[in-house]
């Protein structure tokens, strides 16, 4: 990958002027540098109801009224690396726990007994604990429930990503958490710390067939508007190289988890958040942007429609939440409805819940 995300750094978004917001706003969505620093600069938040409306129009155009619904769930808490901002750090005190095989297919059980369709699998960095075997025996077994596996974990290898793909899984999302070299080896300890190797990880994944692949910083370790440069940047980069794989952005924000202490976060305010999600749509009118329950449940109804297309519901971000589990959480959820109180919000919308919206059989 030949991308300097440092020179980002550089570009002035403050003497970005109202005029040059205008003239990008009047263009087709399409991604350039110079678009996506207007679209994110300073000046543009002026033209907020410009861009919801423009971003609404564009995403209805091309994912109509629908917004697909997911679970994550939680394998394990074990982990290795101490990211100061995370409850799985391996310095904290707190019960920790790795679910079976067995014992995932029972949380895997309720959430497609509730209509899920597609499930996201998260794990911390232990490979004593989780590692690709065992994500592989886990996939065979979700393969026959779930039209959609995806995985969220730390990165691996070629092989382990064929292996993978080869069990059913079909997605990965990895949060690069910041393209800011010097504050990412301030925030990790352990094996995370080689920001090289993770930044590998999406065409890694994408070399190894995998269908979709999910990019996101974690929203308050640094500077939003040059965290979204770095994000288009990548995406670009992803969409030109593996144009066969789907680039997806995920929005994270910070929240509150045990033993953490945020003195060093920057705020990123929902305005803040609003506009980075109008910029990105507006610059990438195919990729699928994800809002989970880390966001309040009446801001992220407000984003239905306007740039979100798929959302998580009724998250437990335990090992074992779903059948009732006390182990640690990975951070708190804000947004604590049921996955029918969800659908029933998009219906209110005017927008249908999707449970599924892909099938294996239409890759063959």
């Amino acid at each position: 990958m030949n991308i300097d995300f440092e020179q980002l750094k550089n570009i002035d978004l403050a003497a970005i002027s109202a005029e040059q917001v205008k003239r990008q706003l009047a263009m087709p969505a399409a991604f350039s540098i110079e678009r996506l620093a207007a679209l994110i600069s300073p000046a543009a938040t002026a033209f907020i109801e410009d861009m919801a409306r423009l971003s609404s129009e564009l995403t209805i155009r091309r994912f109509g009224r629908t917004i697909n619904l997911y679970a994550p769930l939680y394998v394990s808490n074990y982990c290795v690396n101490a990211c100061v901002y995370c409850g799985y750090n391996c310095k904290t005190h707190v019960q920790r726990t790795r679910l079976t095989v067995e014992e995932a297919m029972a949380d895997a059980d309720i959430l497609a007994g509730q209509g899920f369709r597609h499930i996201l699998l998260v794990a911390g960095e232990d490979k004593k604990y989780i590692d690709a075997d065992y994500l592989s025996r886990l996939g065979e077994k979700l393969r026959g429930k779930f039209a959609s596996i995806s995985i969220e974990v730390y990165q691996l290898e070629l092989d382990e990503y064929e292996k993978l793909a080869a069990a059913g899984v079909d997605g990965m999302t990895l949060y690069q958490e910041t393209y800011d070299r010097d504050i990412y080896a301030k925030l990790h300890c352990g094996p995370k710390a080689d920001y090289d190797r993770r930044l590998l990880a999406h065409e890694t994944a994408a070399k190894a067939g995998f269908r979709r692949v999910g990019l996101g910083s974690l929203l308050g370790l640094t500077d939003f508007r040059f965290e979204t440069l770095a994000l288009g940047a990548h995406a670009a980069w992803l969409m030109k190289n593996f144009w066969r794989t789907q680039v997806s952005f995920s929005f994270p924000r910070l929240r509150p988890a045990a033993e953490v202490d945020f003195n060093f976060a920057q705020d990123v305010s929902d305005t803040d958040l609003v506009q980075m999600i109008f910029a990105l749509r507006l610059c990438f009118a195919d990729s699928v942007m994800y809002l989970s329950t880390r966001e309040r449940g009446a801001f992220r109804d407000n984003l239905i429609g306007l740039g979100i297309t798929s959302m998580s519901a009724g998250s437990k971000t335990n090992p074992g939440g779903y059948t009732g589990s006390n182990a640690l959480e990975q951070f708190n959820i804000s947004d604590p409805r049921t996955p029918d109180e969800v659908a029933r919000a998009i219906e209110a919308k005017g927008f249908e819940p999707v449970w599924k919206d892909f099938d294996a059989a239409f890759a063959k």
